[in-house]
């Protein structure tokens, strides 16, 4: 069924696609899986222990959270709850970001 949701490097033919080509997840929302990876807000760093509902990072970092997967990646990493790190100034290919208001 991921497919039918996001680009990734099985379906993707090597590159990314227009936004909303795939089905919208279960909150009408497109392309929050796979296509390109997303910075988000939160610096990178360990969340606290136990059970959380939307934790926060910590304050301040060298890093930011990066979510979601791309079109060159594996479908492991297309769960919104998977998050990498990057420094602030990277970039590629397949990184972008939303834009919400």
């Amino acid at each position: 069924e991921l497919g039918d949701y996001a680009w990734y490097s099985a379906n993707s033919g090597g590159k990314t696609h227009p936004v909303g080509q795939k089905k919208p997840n279960g909150l009408g929302l497109y392309d929050m899986s796979g296509n390109v990876w997303e910075w988000c807000a939160d610096w990178y760093g360990k969340y606290p222990s136990g059970a959380q509902t939307n934790p926060r990072g910590p304050s301040q970092g060298s890093d930011r959270v990066l979510r979601g997967g791309s079109w060159d990646f594996n479908p492991v990493h297309c769960r919104v709850a998977n998050r990498v790190n990057n420094a602030p100034g990277f970039r590629i290919s397949n990184l972008g970001f939303r834009l919400a208001r």
